[in-house]
């Protein structure tokens, strides 16, 4: 079961000797930095962690699973993760 924001912020604010407010605060300026810059540069890199990148999809036709009928989805721009090599040697 994944954890959730509030345990993520629990237990960073005990190993760190830390209040959760101070952890809190630390996660939204981070949420606003990576924003600002995939808007900004099209990536963002954590290092040891991974890197967020800007990416375009193009448009495509799909199906609408309640009906199978065919419908165009527009193309749009998302944001993909990359896992550092280093958590992805760590997992395996």
């Amino acid at each position: 079961m994944a954890m959730t924001k509030a345990q993520i912020i629990d237990q960073i604010a005990e190993e760190l000797n830390m209040t959760k407010k101070e952890v809190n605060s630390f996660f939204s300026v981070l949420f606003d930095m990576t924003a600002k810059e995939i808007k900004k540069e099209g990536e963002f890199v954590l290092p040891g962690f991974g890197k967020f990148e800007k990416s375009k999809r193009k448009a495509r036709m799909g199906r609408n699973p309640a009906t199978g009928e065919a419908i165009k989805i527009a193309a749009k721009t998302i944001v993909k993760f990359k896992l550092a090599k280093a958590i992805k040697d760590i997992v395996a």
